[in-house]
Order: structure tokens, then sequence, then C-alpha cells
């Protein structure tokens, strides 16, 4: 879509609500006007002195560099644009300035002993919706907007907990190890902002109540986006009673919004572009497109270092670029830190042999789903074969409610005309429609576009 004076104007009504500070008493009002002037597109120049992310939105919509979102983001960018006047007008209250004057902590048993501020006066905000919905690309919006002298942070969600365990091992042995991390976290950042909000690790579950608890009486503010509703986080996962007080208390320090859009703006990318292949020389034409890419350099196994000490083997590697072979990347016992340890020091990755997905593999699928999130994060290139489209690739993964009308007896296998490997998984199930999404714009030419420049600019 291009843009439209009406969602122009409509904006705008919205922006000059905030500027009167109406945004507390009065819902906000759609304006359904067709017909304007262009010089009604146009910003003032008052307009231009103010911040925030509508205002940025409306910049970017009007220079091309966005298309035109539907309702569903406006509505979230006024959530996203009431947080951010109400940081603004608290900043000195929320010790947001890091030069301003901070209590001086000579290590974790004085800060024991120090007062700290109680739960921060202003509300965070927990974004959520469907895959492709613009939920990390409004929040990093937000967040490019905030001034550069405060206390924040954004991360995504895995690199987050894999900071939160590697801090645990580092404290191990203290009374409360939790308390002396938030403490840590919180000297860093008062507004934490994490994309990717999934908790699919039964050790991340037991321990988010306890942290985010130490964290929230620190004064920290959280805005995070997330496919899942605070509700459905870890829907049935393992001690998920020990899980659930953690829920209540993000609900109670952070607004939930649902962006409620349907459209999937990453399917709105050129596709077809890229390295997806699917056929049966297909692991051949990887090989050679793996040679072009590292030119005259020579493709030797290589090292790369994890956490803690912890070393991923590269099967071959060369000029940036890292080739495996699928089963020794997802069907190996690896995670998360693997992944980003190996994007530190590559930029492009050849996946050789994807599978389709069912029961018999559902290890691999997961680590596979998490592979694609680490790639998209670090905005990496990959190239890779596969023995179907990304759609074929997850067709025998479902949902339960999902099984109910396709396999009504799967569970108990007590027909031999059910589903074979089919693989009923909550969690993977839900979470295959966003690495579907993600794989559609890594093979877009936007995205290849994207990673080139990001090659040029290190270079």
């Amino acid at each position: 879509m291009r843009i439209t004076p009406r969602s122009l104007r409509q904006l705008r009504f919205i922006i000059d609500q905030a500027e009167s500070n109406l945004l507390k008493n009065r819902p906000f009002i759609t304006i359904s006007t067709r017909s304007v002037s262009t010089d009604a597109v146009k910003l003032t120049n008052e307009e231009i002195n103010r911040r925030g992310p509508l205002i940025e939105y409306e910049r970017r919509i009007a220079n091309g560099e966005l298309v035109d979102g539907d309702s569903c983001q406006v509505e979230t960018l006024t959530e996203l644009q009431r947080l951010y006047d109400e940081l603004v007008e608290s900043a000195d209250e929320c010790q947001l300035d890091r030069n301003s004057e901070k209590p001086v902590r000579h290590g974790w048993l004085w800060s024991r002993l120090l007062s700290h501020p109680s739960h921060s006066p202003v509300k965070g905000l927990y974004l959520y919706g469907g895959v492709g919905t613009g939920k990390t690309m409004l929040m990093d919006l937000f967040y490019d907007q905030l001034p550069s002298n405060w206390r924040k942070k954004r991360i995504h969600f895995h690199d987050f907990m894999l900071n939160v365990h590697s801090l645990l091992q580092k404290h191990k042995g203290l009374s409360d190890p939790l308390d002396v991390v938030a403490e840590e976290i919180s000297e860093e950042a008062v507004l934490l902002c994490l994309d990717e909000f999934m908790v699919t690790d039964v050790a991340d579950a037991l321990i988010l109540n306890r942290l985010f608890g130490h964290l929230f009486s620190k004064g920290i503010i959280l805005v995070s986006t997330s496919n899942r509703a605070p509700d459905s986080l870890y829907e049935g996962g393992l001690q998920r009673d020990l899980f659930l007080p953690f829920i209540a208390t993000l609900k109670e320090r952070c607004v939930a919004h649902e962006i409620g859009s349907s459209t999937d703006y990453r399917k709105m990318t050129s596709g077809g572009q890229g390295f997806y292949l699917v056929g049966r020389d297909s692991s051949s034409f990887l090989k050679k497109k793996f040679q072009e890419l590292i030119g005259e350099d020579t493709a030797t196994p290589q090292e790369v270092e994890v956490v803690m000490g912890r070393t991923l083997q590269v099967p071959l590697g060369a000029n940036g670029c890292a080739y495996f072979p699928f089963e020794e990347l997802c069907d190996k016992p690896l995670g998360a830190a693997d992944y980003f340890g190996l994007f530190k020091k590559f930029h492009t990755l050849a996946l050789d042999g994807i599978p389709i997905f069912g029961l018999s593999n559902k290890s691999a699928a997961h680590r596979f789903v998490t592979l694609v999130d680490v790639i998209y994060e670090n905005k990496a290139r990959l190239l890779c074969s596969a023995e179907g489209s990304s759609l074929d690739l997850f067709q025998k993964v479902v949902t339960v409610s999902d099984a109910k009308y396709i396999a009504p007896r799967t569970s108990s296998r007590s027909r031999k005309n059910d589903e074979a490997d089919l693989c009923v998984d909550n969690e993977l199930g839900f979470a295959k429609d966003r690495t579907i999404s993600r794989l559609t714009e890594i093979n877009s030419r936007e995205y290849l576009e994207q990673h080139a420049e990001m090659l040029a600019e290190k270079k």
C-alpha cells in the first residue's frame, strides 16, 4: 500500500491529541474524511520539532521508507507514543538519564544495604500479535526515538536469557544470585526492550518470576514484543503452575496491547529472490553457490567460541560464510547460544538438507525455529537446500486444537489411517507461522539488499 492523505491526517490528529495531554482522559477518535489538500500531508515546523514514534512513523511513510500501515499499527503507535510521553515526563523520577546522580554502589553487599526505588511510576508495554504484523519494527521505531543519554537496552529475548544464565553461573554460590543478576541488569538499563518474548525452556520458565520480581522492584520498565498473549505464554509447558505467578506480575507491570492486524507485511516483500533451493540437484547447487561466495578463499573446518568456554565446530568456513549439513546444526544438542556465537563470526550460512518436519524429528524442528530467529535477529544471509517449500516443511506440525480436525484419534494411534508422523506440539505449531514468514522475508530482494549494504559498511 502507498501513503494516503486520510491515514496521515488520522495520525496527525492523534498526535495533536497527545500534545494537548488528552491521551489520559479521552478516547481516540477516528477521522473518516477522505478529501484533504496536499498541504495537509506536509509536516509543520512545530511537528518537526516534536519527537516520538508517531511523528517518526509519519515521516518514514512520507519519505517512502515504509508502506502505509493499517489501523492496528496506528493504534499500537498511540500506545507507544503514550509510553514515550510518560517516560519523558517522568525521566528524572525513573532515573533514566545516565548522567543523573545515582547512589554510588560498591559491590553487591553495599547495594543490598542501600534503598532502591520501588516500582517505576510508569508501566511498561507488552505488544503481541500475529507474525509479520510489524511488532519488531514498531518497537525499534519507539526505541530509536528515545534520548541517547537514557539508560536503555534493546535485545532479543533469546540473547537476554543467555546473558542471564551466564551471570547466574558467574554468581553461583550466593544466597540469592538472581537478585545480584537483577542488580547488574538494572545498573546498565532502566528501560529494557525485549524482542520476541517466548518461553519454551523449563529452566527459563522457573526463574522468570523471581528475576522480573527483582527487576521490577529495582525500577525496571519493560517493553516487549511477542506472538503470544500473556496468558498463553509457556502454554502446555512442564511445571507451568510455577510459571503462572510471572504472568500475573507481567500483567501488573505492563499494559498488554494486541496488534490485531491480519496482514503479514513480510510477505509483501519480493519473494523468490534468495537462495532457498528445492529439488533433486539443490544440494550440489548450494555447494556451488557457497563456493562462489567465498571466492578464492579456501573453506576449512573452523571453531567458534560460544559461552562459558564452550565452542562450536564449523565443518567449512571462509570469507564470512559457513557451511553446515542440516544434521550438524539442528540434530545435535545445540541451542540459541551456539547460533548467536556462529553469527558473531559469520554473516552467511549455507544449510544443506532441511527435511520435512514431523514427530520423528520434532527436536530438530524446534532447533530450526530457533536458528531462523537468530538469523533474522542478526540480519544474516541464509542459503539452503530443502525437501520442500517453507510451507511444506511444517505441514505435519499442528497444534492440539488443529489435530482434532486433522486426525481425531492420533493420540491413541488406534486408527491406521491417522496422519503418519503427525507432530502435535502447541509451541512448535504456534511458532511455525513465524518461521515461515521469516524465511519468506530472508529470501526477499529487500532483505538481501539490506544485507549487502551492511557488509559494505563493515568493509
